[in-house]
């Protein structure tokens, strides 16, 4: 599995349900600071403003959205929330979306990045912490802040490419699950 950070919009909104609800109630909970139902997780994911939050996701070979990071972007400092189903924890995924989710913000001139998590979520912490941000924690809940350099043309650049690498990766993808699709497998 080739681990690509891809843009997500409005027309993968169905493959983010997907994700979120395959999450469990206790990755919910870490996730969203709650258990959301799995009616409130389609209206968080229909309500996004996709038009100006950026979305990150990377896919299985089978085109599973296996993690998705949500950057709300709309004010400064812009908040991340970061979602990696079990199959690809502990292979980098989150901090690969939290890269591409700080060069996002980083392009758009933001100056800083926040993280709001429950105190308990030690994974978005070990990603925060070995991004160098700001961690405190305070009545079971985490804060992370994150001060962002300036843009520079360099960082424009490489998400530009990012993107070119990201559809690169879906054309391969789907051209190897499509004939899975159609093609059964052989008999054992």
């Amino acid at each position: 599995m080739s681990l690509v950070v891809h843009e997500l919009g409005r027309a993968q909104q169905a493959a983010i349900t997907d994700h979120f609800l395959a999450l469990n109630a206790e990755d919910r909970r870490l996730r969203f600071g709650l258990v959301l139902s799995d009616d409130s997780l389609r209206k968080y994911v229909a309500d996004i403003p996709y038009g100006s939050d950026s979305l990150f996701g990377v896919y299985a070979d089978d085109l599973t959205l296996l993690a998705v990071a949500h950057l709300a972007s709309r004010a400064d400092p812009a908040e991340l929330g970061l979602s990696v189903l079990p199959a690809a924890r502990g292979q980098g995924v989150g901090s690969l979306l939290f890269a591409r989710a700080v060069m996002r913000a980083r392009n758009l001139g933001l100056s800083r990045l926040f993280m709001h998590c429950l105190a308990q979520n030690d994974a978005i912490l070990h990603i925060a912490r070995k991004a160098g941000m700001k961690v405190t924690t305070e009545s079971g809940e985490a804060d992370a802040w994150l001060e962002l350099p300036p843009v520079a043309l360099d960082s424009l650049g490489v998400d530009a490419l990012r993107n070119q690498e990201a559809w690169l990766d879906w054309m391969l993808k789907a051209s190897l699950a499509a004939p899975r699709a159609v093609v059964p497998a052989p008999k054992r």
